[in-house]
């Protein structure tokens, strides 16, 4: 006979029963509790993300659009097009290579380069640097391969002469509708790689095959997200896309998905939860890693808060059925406990995406000022570059006509004289004839030596010679704009440290602007005046015109800042003579004249002959 069990050791039992349920129903739900929350906390996790996302892919689609074109309209330049006539001309190349040069500061691109048809490069605007592009063979790259065929190459590499990673533009340029060769623009996008790095995000742009060249985290450039099947790998050794690399694979480790989210573990024993972005017009991927120990740290919160509720009601169920009345205050004391609780997560729940919102309306304006931006640059630099086209064509036309004109005058008497037999005056014609072809010659001489490459290398020059080429330079402009040169130099100027090309560019510069100055004015003379004293030659071109206002005093040497109408220039004059002055050792200012209008004062240090030689 089994003996009865006593009553307390039976209740005893039933009490371990119901604290084993009560924990079983605590670890279930604490375990619900973090799969839901960790769900919702990988959302906003991957909103964050998706708006990184959509701000770095505006940010990259910007930066290559401002390019894109660039090849088709830098190709159709008169220079680029006598290049590609004359691939051999010592003159023509010297004139294309410092086209080049300036185009490529001014633009803010990495390189710019034509390569012949058989994709050997002529000019370039890195000529004179240890890794100068001239002379290398190109013809492997797709960029060449697909502007040749008569279409635009966009192309992602590491340059084979270089080293350095860029993104290559091309278009075919074209001579007499035949193509005749290739114009490339190269652009660095390592700034906007610079600005990914320092955050808790990390940033990763992969090509078509799938190779990182682009990350916030340097240890990961040249990785292999999955391994590239050998026709990719013959693909890259053709092309030689990544040419002075070595890819190593990915240091991923495993890839999970919870609730549709992508997540990846790498060799750090971090976690991250991925997510991409295509870049169609480019070929590109972007993806961005985004950390999830907080997120889970926060649904562990989460959990925690949800067991111990629980575990607290049913400890107080459990006190319950043993002392019912006694602990029934208890009981309530722990349920407005939970209540408080629960309240606050869900305080904290909404702040949160609060917060959320006004990250996104943050972007979403951030994004529509940077495209006003934008379209406003494109806009002002367009009508720039076409002003300064069509000043230029009038220049010259103007500059031409005149002499042609009077030719044909002459010409014609000088027919009338002959057949009048009237020898002398057909030769005094004939003559006057000739004298206007050496003027010409003479412009366009003058011209061909501004235009010349300066080089970067200081010497030592004949001040008066240099003011005088300049002043023959300009003098159309001052006979445009009725306006009488005079000049004020001393007999023992000394000989001053600069490069003589871009010191008449300089005095050229400063006298078409006191010309544009004088031309509405009473008084139209310009006035250069030198003087030199203590080692140092200073320079005035005064005029009577408007003058510089004071509070634009301070500006009148900043890029694109022009007193001027629109499109009457690019405002970069003033700004590049500054510079090259600069570049001298000298100096250049405004100041009001005395008389009225404006003194620009030039101020160079006087040569030591020990010290710098001719050029």
């Amino acid at each position: 006979m089994i003996p009865p069990v006593p009553r307390h050791g039976f209740l005893s039992l039933l009490g371990l029963a119901a604290l084993a349920t009560v924990l079983s129903v605590v670890l279930a739900a604490g375990y619900f509790a973090y799969a839901q929350a960790t769900r919702v906390f990988l959302d906003d996790t991957a909103r964050r993300g998706d708006n990184t996302l959509q701000l770095v892919a505006t940010t990259l689609n910007g930066q290559m659009a401002r390019f894109e074109r660039l090849p088709l309209l830098i190709g159709d330049d008169a220079i680029i097009r006598a290049i590609a006539r004359a691939p051999l001309n010592p003159d023509v190349i010297d004139l294309a290579n410092s086209f080049l040069r300036n185009t490529q500061q001014l633009l803010g691109a990495s390189d710019i380069y034509f390569m012949d048809t058989a994709g050997i490069t002529r000019v370039s605007s890195n000529f004179d640097q240890p890794t100068s592009f001239v002379g290398g063979d190109f013809s492997f790259r797709p960029y060449f391969i697909d502007a040749v065929k008569g279409g635009q190459g966009r192309f992602f590499a590491l340059g084979t002469t270089s080293g350095k990673r860029g993104y290559y533009f091309s278009a075919a340029v074209r001579v007499a509708g035949q193509i005749a060769g290739v114009l490339v623009v190269k652009i660095d996008l390592d700034a906007a790689e610079d600005a990914w790095r320092g955050g808790d995000d990390i940033l990763l742009v992969t090509d078509p095959d799938g190779v990182v060249f682009l990350s916030s985290r340097p240890d990961w450039l040249f990785t292999t997200l999955v391994p590239l099947t050998p026709a990719q790998q013959a693909t890259l050794a053709d092309n030689r896309r990544y040419d002075t690399v070595t890819l190593k694979p990915f240091p991923a480790t495993s890839e999970a998905r919870i609730d549709g989210h992508r997540l990846l573990s790498v060799q750090q024993r971090a976690t991250y939860l991925v997510l991409d972005k295509l870049m169609p017009e480019a070929g590109w991927t972007i993806r961005i890693l985004l950390k999830t120990a907080s997120a889970r740290r926060q649904a562990l919160t989460v959990a925690i808060v949800v067991m111990l509720g629980l575990g607290l009601g049913g400890m107080a169920l459990a006190v319950v059925l043993q002392r019912r009345a006694r602990l029934r205050e208890r009981l309530s004391i722990q349920q407005t406990a939970q209540n408080q609780l629960e309240r606050r997560v869900t305080e904290r729940t909404f702040e949160l995406a609060g917060v959320n919102r006004r990250l996104e309306a943050e972007v979403a304006e951030r994004r529509q000022a940077e495209q006003n931006l934008r379209q406003a640059q494109d806009d002002l630099i367009q009508a720039g570059k076409l002003a300064a086209l069509g000043q230029m064509s009038a220049a010259l036309s103007h500059e031409y006509a005149q002499p042609l004109a009077a030719a044909r005058t002459y010409a014609d008497n000088a027919i009338v004289f002959l057949d009048r037999d009237q020898p002398e005056g057909a030769r005094s014609n004939i003559g006057r004839i000739l004298s206007l072809i050496e003027r010409m010659a003479s412009i366009a001489k003058h011209l061909r030596s501004f235009a010349r490459s300066p080089g970067q290398k200081l010497s030592v020059v004949d001040l008066p010679e240099a003011i005088e080429a300049a002043a023959e330079i300009a003098q159309l402009r001052l006979k445009t704009a009725g306006a009488t040169l005079r000049l004020v130099l001393p007999g023992n100027l000394p000989k001053v440290v600069a490069g003589p090309v871009r010191l008449q560019q300089v005095l050229v510069n400063l006298l078409s602007n006191a010309a544009d100055a004088v031309e509405d004015a009473a008084n139209r003379e310009v006035e250069l005046r030198a003087e030199h004293a203590d080692g140092t030659v200073r320079i005035c071109v005064r005029d009577h015109g408007p003058g510089v206002p004071p509070d634009l005093a301070g500006r009148i040497f900043d890029p694109f800042f022009s007193t001027k109408g629109v499109g009457r220039g690019l405002g970069l004059g003033l700004s590049i003579s500054y510079n090259i002055v600069k570049d001298f050792g000298g100096n250049l200012t405004v100041a009001e004249n005395e008389g009225g209008g404006a003194a620009f004062w030039l101020e160079l240090r006087t040569a030591v002959p020990t010290a710098i030689s001719a050029d």
